[in-house]
């Protein structure tokens, strides 16, 4: 008598239709994975090669390089198509906002007479504002719906195309600093899981997804700030909250 049986909300949601629609919101944290060139440390770099270090250096090195993760949002709409009774495609066309910076270490040194210190180290932050539209097309495995919950696992491909990397109006902005830019297309991996719960109404979603970039995003020009970089890839970690 104690036992009471549980009221499936939406019984026939995965069966009565072949697609399904709905929208994502969500929160992401965008960074870089960098790759310095072998002989860092070694390498000295002379003047021309540092734009924007004032008074300006005879030569500097970098010693470290590092990226610092910024939160962003992301907002998009879902479509799925019904693939069997455990697999579902899914085509989630995006907007995510999101900053990543990237560190650098500098020793400059100067050799002009009567120079009080001529050795100094400086440490320097590049800002690299992102607007990404997204275009993922992901596989998702399903298991057996338990009550009102159903956890999966998914994995897919994206192509992003970034808006603001090389936007005109940071340059006239920034006259004064020499900015880092990175390529505006990019294809990334995906992996992730996720859980969905059967409201009266509507199915709600919560999924966690890692998207790892292919392709070297860096985009060289003649400076210290890119000529000390061997390879730059992406990196996001997401949440996102489904309503469907």
């Amino acid at each position: 008598m104690s036992q009471r049986s549980i009221v499936l909300n939406m019984p026939n949601y995965d069966e009565e239709s072949m697609f399904h629609f709905g929208f994502v919101l969500g929160v992401n944290q965008s960074l870089v994975t960098v790759r310095p060139i072998s002989d860092l440390h070694l390498r000295v770099f002379d003047s021309t090669y540092i734009p924007d270090i004032l008074p300006l250096p005879d030569s500097a090195r970098i010693l470290a390089i590092n990226s610092t993760p910024i939160p962003g949002f992301v907002v998009s709409i879902v479509a799925n198509m019904q693939m069997g009774k455990h697999f579902e495609l899914q085509f989630v066309p995006s907007l995510s906002f999101g900053d990543r910076t990237i560190n650098y270490d500098i020793e400059t040194y100067r050799y002009r007479t009567g120079e009080t210190e001529p050795v100094q180290r400086i440490g320097l932050v590049k800002k690299i504002p992102s607007t990404y539209i997204n275009f993922p097309l992901e596989i998702k495995y399903k298991s057996i719906r338990y009550n009102n919950f159903r956890p999966y696992l998914l994995a897919g491909v994206q192509y992003s195309l970034d808006l603001a990397s090389q936007a005109k109006k940071r340059e006239q902005k920034n006259r004064n600093e020499k900015i880092v830019k990175l390529n505006q297309n990019d294809i990334y991996l995906e992996a992730g899981v996720g859980f969905d719960f059967y409201n009266e109404w509507f199915k709600f979603g919560l999924e966690l997804k890692m998207m790892y970039g292919l392709t070297d995003v860096l985009t060289r020009e003649n400076n210290i700030y890119t000529e000390s970089i061997d390879k730059v890839s992406s990196k996001i970690f997401q949440v996102s909250f489904t309503f469907e």
